[in-house]
């Protein structure tokens, strides 16, 4: 995995001339970039000199020189032979996060509101097909096994990436998902095609809240919406609460919905 994510980043360089150096003026970033990439996304979290410099296709020395550098800046921290991202990487997201005023209103939303206190509740970005997890407010420990902070997730499987996808255009999604489209599963429950999603859009369009059922995670369901929004091209952001199967109820429902409602119009208006 680091290595495609490492030789896709790094495509742009192998064409050579001067389109090249207009599209990448700062290889030296890309490949920084590359690197941090690839450590995310594997799956111990950790790769050596030996795979990263395969990946980004330029001899040890120059790939050790890169990660110095890197691990100078605290961006990755090397853990015997291998590398792994570094711990100023949670200092820069948490920055991030600390200066979205509708990261700060979710949590005191949920730290206030009757039902939503007591249950787990994220708040995501829209990112193509995927949603990324800006926040999760911990009200219940027993749903542990959801998306984290930083976590990506297909739209077609989550609640909240439903709900921001039926608040885009009909063209665009048609575009986006033709019928015969192959989407990812992750439980025997996930939506198969993009003929079922666009379908399911529409019966989150009817009810005014998406609705997950055992599509990500089995054993969880999930209530979604999204935060409204000015502008043509619908919303970036959504909110979503999860409930164990076992124990949901319509009442619960019922109280979930109505709260979460009233976090995505104030997460609309942050400034009341």
């Amino acid at each position: 995995m680091g290595d495609t994510q490492l030789k896709q980043a790094n495509a742009e360089h192998a064409k050579g001339g001067e389109s090249r150096t207009h599209a990448t003026p700062a290889p030296a970033v890309t490949r920084a970039a590359a690197v941090l990439n690839a450590l995310a996304e594997s799956e111990s979290g950790r790769l050596t000199l030996s795979d990263l410099a395969r990946g980004l296709g330029i001899p040890k020395s120059s790939t050790s020189n890169l990660l110095q550098a890197l691990e100078d800046a605290e961006l990755i921290s090397r853990q015997g032979a291998d590398y792994a991202l570094g711990v100023k990487l949670v200092e820069l997201g948490a920055a991030y996060l600390s200066r979205r005023d509708e990261v700060r209103e979710f949590y005191r939303f949920c730290e206030q509101a009757p039902t939503l206190r007591g249950e787990t509740v994220r708040i995501a970005m829209l990112d193509g097909d995927n949603v990324i997890y800006l926040a999760r407010y911990e009200g219940h420990p027993a749903v542990r096994l959801t998306s984290n902070i930083g976590d990506k997730m297909p739209v077609s499987v989550c609640a909240v990436g439903k709900a921001l996808v039926a608040r885009l255009h009909d063209h665009d999604i048609a575009q986006l998902y033709p019928d015969a489209l192959k989407l990812p599963a992750m439980t025997p429950k996930s939506l198969a095609t993009g003929k079922a999603f666009k379908a399911e859009i529409l019966k989150v369009r009817a009810q005014g809240y998406a609705f997950e059922d055992e599509e990500s995670t089995l054993g969880v369901v999930c209530l979604g919406m999204a935060v409204p929004t000015r502008g043509a091209h619908g919303p970036s952001l959504g909110v979503s609460v999860t409930a164990l199967k076992a124990t949901f109820s319509d009442v619960q429902r019922d109280a979930m919905v109505g709260e979460l409602r009233e976090l995505t119009r104030a997460l609309g208006n942050p400034m009341g």
